[in-house]
């Protein structure tokens, strides 16, 4: 069992990290420009952190229901490679708003792109569970005959 999610597990602990580096990087901001909680306004430079960590806590339950939910029912492995973008972009776009609200963008729309393609494999996958498990339909079977 644990050889068919240790590569979704991984990618799991991985984007927990990141959400605590961008929790750090919100203290020290607040450290850095003096917003003491709970105010969430300050100078722009802290309020883009402070607005990039929030969007990206956000997504963040989204991407692990449909990063396992990939897993499990259309492909481990591609999920847990798009997984490691979707991170990956994830960074991108927390140090592009960091720098500029401009930069953000490039980043955003690569990350939810790659989130939509994790949504279809996601629903491909249980489909195909469904079609298969309870009303005999190999798709694949019909695919590859």
């Amino acid at each position: 069992m644990l050889d068919q999610i240790h590569l979704l597990a991984a990618v799991t602990v991985l984007g927990a990290l990141e959400q605590a580096y961008f929790f750090l990087q919100v203290i020290y901001a607040r450290r850095e420009f003096g917003v003491s909680p709970p105010k969430i306004s300050g100078p722009p430079e802290f309020e883009r952190i402070f607005r990039a960590q929030v969007n990206s806590s956000e997504y963040f339950p989204i991407f692990l229901a449909v990063l396992w939910q990939a897993g499990l029912f259309f492909h481990q492995g591609l999920a847990a490679a798009l997984g490691l973008l979707y991170l990956y972009a994830r960074y991108c776009y927390f140090t592009g708003y960091r720098a500029s609200s401009s930069e953000r963008l490039t980043p955003i729309y690569f990350s939810a792109g790659v989130l939509w393609v994790l949504i279809a494999a996601s629903a491909l996958g249980i489909l195909h569970f469904f079609l298969s498990h309870y009303v005999g339909l190999n798709i694949l079977q019909l695919l590859t005959a």
